[in-house]
């Protein structure tokens, strides 16, 4: 084994690592609603916008934590953010009321989800390995955070019916502190800045002027509204069609057990085929599941056939975008650039997680917001195909993507 291959191989696990921890415990938060809202007489919209702030918070840091990792490397961001993520589940664990809700669920935890999720740890993966591989592994950690959603969810549910979800919440945050240790895997170096190389503000105009860079970003933006407003609202959904808590928390395990496949296979197809034209036949095939599951009848095995094929398309999203922004504009400022487009899937997820909510309450139905997530899905699909998976000229000019 080569040192530098040593290296990546401890990068890669230990980013698998904090990602399976970061987004398993996001992943259940759906849980929460109801327990919370039932205990303090809240509407659904009062947790809904907690964790709509949580994403747009989330989105909103995510730039500027990914140019810190782009210049000072992943560890220190993952440890600052570790720090946050701890602090908002302790407190969003002691939350009894909407103001304090929004400030630990909402603030810090998605300030924590900022520095602890995908746009930092994929930049240092992405600088790991050499090109040929980096889909590949991108799709490998994603995989690992998508295990980390199976596995975290009947441990949580668990805990909340053991314990109650305060105390779930409390001892989240100690398990979150495990991503504390993980830092001393994650010796991440940035690249040092050649004499042809970009400045961040270079980087910055030489993107927002690229029309494929803002299709992405956009596209991503219903991923973000579709994978919250389910997240979310799904288990209540469930219990509304007078279906158990458990049956809820099935399907999302089964979202993250089949989002272990799907990732790691849109990380391998995207080596091979065109990442946007991947991109629009996943968006296309969320279009044909979620119809299917609300034209048919809601039973235990439609739930359990929706979270599986969800599952398989879920955040197979990310490799290919992710990937895709490599190929156009190299790696070197990977996590900021991968951290703006990132800021659009928030965008969405805020007004998915938020939407969910304010329509229940005003209409006592999702039937609305369903529909709004088919039609996007082919939105997303339209604007994702004519993206060209070509580098900008300047890394033509240097022989390739950097």
């Amino acid at each position: 084994m080569t040192a530098v291959w040593r290296a990546s191989f401890w990068i890669l696990l230990g980013s698998s690592l904090v990602l399976a921890l970061s987004l398993g415990i996001r992943h259940g938060f759906g849980l929460f609603l109801a327990p919370m809202s039932a205990e303090f007489g809240w509407g659904r919209e009062v947790f809904a916008l907690a964790i709509a702030l949580q994403n747009l918070v989330w989105g909103l840091a995510q730039p500027f934590t990914g140019a810190l990792a782009d210049r000072f490397g992943a560890a220190r961001v993952v440890l600052v953010g570790g720090l946050f993520y701890v602090a908002g589940l302790l407190f969003m664990g002691l939350s009894d009321s909407p103001a304090t809700l929004s400030l630990s669920a909402g603030l810090l935890i998605g300030i924590g989800l900022s520095g602890t999720s995908y746009s930092v740890i994929l930049g240092a993966v992405s600088r790991a390995v050499p090109a040929e591989n980096r889909s590949m592994a991108m799709g490998i950690a994603a995989a690992a955070g998508s295990f980390g959603q199976f596995a975290m969810l009947p441990g949580t549910l668990g805990l909340i019916g053991w314990l109650g979800w305060s105390a779930a919440l409390l001892v989240l945050g100690l398990l979150v502190a495990l991503i504390l240790p993980l830092v001393a895997m994650l010796r991440d170096r940035p690249q040092p800045k050649l004499a042809h190389e970009q400045s961040l503000g270079e980087a910055l105009r030489e993107a927002s002027g690229h029309a494929d860079f803002w299709l992405l970003a956009l596209g991503f933006f219903v991923c973000g509204f579709q994978v919250v407003f389910i997240g979310v609202h799904l288990p209540a959904y469930l219990l509304d069609q007078h279906l158990s808590a458990l049956v809820g928390t099935t399907v999302l395990a089964l979202v993250g057990l089949f989002n272990v496949f799907g990732t790691y296979a849109a990380g391998w197809l995207g080596g091979r085929m065109s990442k946007p034209r991947l991109l629009t036949a996943l968006y296309l095939a969320r279009a044909v599941v979620i119809s299917a599951f609300i034209l048919a009848p809601v039973s235990v095995w439609s739930a359990y056939a929706f979270g599986m094929g969800m599952g398989l398309l879920w955040l197979a999203t990310v490799p290919l975008t992710n990937g895709t922004v490599a190929t156009l504009f190299g790696v070197r400022n990977l996590s900021m650039l991968g951290g703006i487009v990132f800021l659009f899937h928030q965008l969405g997820a805020f007004l998915g997680g938020w939407l969910g909510g304010y329509v229940f309450d005003l209409t006592g139905s999702y039937l609305l917001v369903w529909q709004i997530c088919i039609g996007l899905s082919l939105l997303a699909a339209a604007l994702n195909w004519p993206v060209r998976e070509q580098p900008v000229a300047r890394l033509h000019a240097l022989g390739g993507a950097t």
